[in-house]
Formats: C-alpha cells, sequence, structure tokens
C-alpha cells in the first residue's frame, strides 16, 4: 500500500489543469525510448519526417538518460486551459539564476552536459534556443493528427476522419508515406527489398521465396516474354 502525505504547501501547488509545454516535454521521453512508450509509437510513426529535423543534440541534453527534467521546463499551469504560447512567452522569461541553477540540479551525478554548459555563462543565448527547440517539438507533433474523428455530412453521413485543415492534406499524407518508407529501409525486411524482375516496370516489392514481381500482371508480362524468347530464338529484353 503506498500512503501519500501532503501538507499545506503540497495541496498549494496542486493543479487540476493540463500544461501543454509539460506535455511537449514529456513527449520527448517516448520518442527516446520507444519500447517504454508503445501506445504512443502511431502518432510518434506519423511525426517522424518532422520530429527529424528538429535540434535532437539539445533535446537530448535537456531530457536523457540519468537526468531529471529541470522544474522550469514542466511549469505549473497558469489557468486551467493553457496555450502553449503563453508558456512558451513564461519559458523565456524564466531568470537566468533560476535555469542554470536547475540545469546544474537536474544534472546530478552525471555533471551538465556539455550543450547545456553555455548556460552557466550566457544563459541569455541559451534560453530561447530551449523554448524555440520545444516550440519545433509540440508544432510538430501537432500537425500530424493523433486520431480520426468522427463527423457528419449529407452525403456521406456518419464517417470518420483526421481532424486538420485541408490546406494539410498533402502535407499529412506525404508524413506517413516518409515515415513508412524510413521505416521500411531501415526496419528487418529492408533486405527483401528488391526491384521488380518485369521490366519496363520501375517498382519495388519485399521478395517472398522465389516471387520476383510486384504484382501478377507483371509475372505474366515476363512469362509471356520468357516463352516468346524460347519460341523464337531471340533474348529476352531487359
Amino acid at each position: 500500500m503506498l500512503l501519500l502525505r501532503l501538507d499545506v504547501d503540497d495541496l498549494a501547488s496542486v493543479r487540476f489543469a493540463c500544461s501543454p509545454l509539460t506535455e511537449t516535454v514529456l513527449s520527448l521521453w517516448a520518442w527516446q525510448n520507444p519500447v517504454r512508450h508503445a501506445e504512443h509509437q502511431p502518432l510518434l510513426r506519423r511525426s517522424a519526417p518532422l520530429l527529424r529535423q528538429l535540434d535532437w543534440p539539445l533535446l537530448r541534453a535537456l531530457v536523457g538518460p540519468g537526468r531529471r527534467i529541470p522544474d522550469f521546463l514542466t511549469p505549473h499551469p497558469a489557468a486551467p486551459v493553457p496555450g502553449i504560447a503563453d508558456e512558451l512567452t513564461a519559458l523565456r522569461a524564466t531568470p537566468a539564476e533560476r535555469m542554470a541553477a536547475e540545469l546544474a540540479d537536474a544534472a546530478g551525478v552525471l555533471g551538465p552536459h556539455p550543450l547545456l554548459r553555455s548556460g552557466h555563462a550566457d544563459p541569455a543565448a541559451l534560453l530561447p534556443r530551449i523554448a524555440d527547440a520545444l516550440a519545433e517539438v509540440n508544432d510538430a507533433l501537432t500537425r500530424v493528427p493523433a486520431a480520426a474523428l468522427l463527423h457528419w455530412s449529407a452525403d456521406r453521413g456518419l464517417h470518420r476522419a483526421a481532424a486538420h485543415p485541408t490546406t494539410q492534406i498533402v502535407e499529412h499524407a506525404l508524413a506517413a508515406l516518409a515515415a513508412d518508407a524510413a521505416d521500411l529501409l531501415t526496419g528487418p525486411d529492408a533486405d527483401r527489398l528488391t526491384a521488380c524482375g518485369s521490366a519496363p516496370c520501375n517498382r519495388y516489392l519485399l521478395r517472398h521465396g522465389r516471387r520476383h514481381w510486384c504484382s501478377t500482371r507483371c509475372g505474366d508480362r515476363a512469362r509471356a516474354a520468357r516463352a516468346y524468347a524460347r519460341r523464337t530464338g531471340r533474348p529476352e529484353e531487359d
């Protein structure tokens, strides 16, 4: 049994609210340790092309193995439903002394990360970089729809669709395709990827058994070309 004792100060610090900045910072744990946060993988996979462009050396220095998250990155919400823009503004206004002290405390026995040591000498330069990096993380995650929501229209009736602006449909589609391609090229099936063996097809397939063609149509064309070559004595065309 776990017993928690709260004094007056503890109760005074309780907030029944959600901090977008805190959620953004904690999402970095899921990206760096996907095995422990498998429930978030669909969202992270769809947002991978955007997330890979971020300032990851700095983000890993802030939220890395063996290091606690500095308190100034996970603020108490100032309102029941705070906005990420307001919290990032407050983050940029963090006193230099507080940031330096909390970075040193969060480092623990590992000591300050080399990328964060400049925070002691020039906190005015490091703090905007931290805020900009976290803003980019939040932007990348919110630009990719997390779920298909329930909608109704006169022509389609009830249906599910991703909630994002129409202008971003192509962007989301390309991001999903890029993520799938990256997963394939770096995954366990990468060695099975091969070009279709039926000219002039330029598609690729995952080789399975003796299969060399991407479709039945390509297979039929290749077999027909082989039969014609045997019958006429001409070499098959590449």
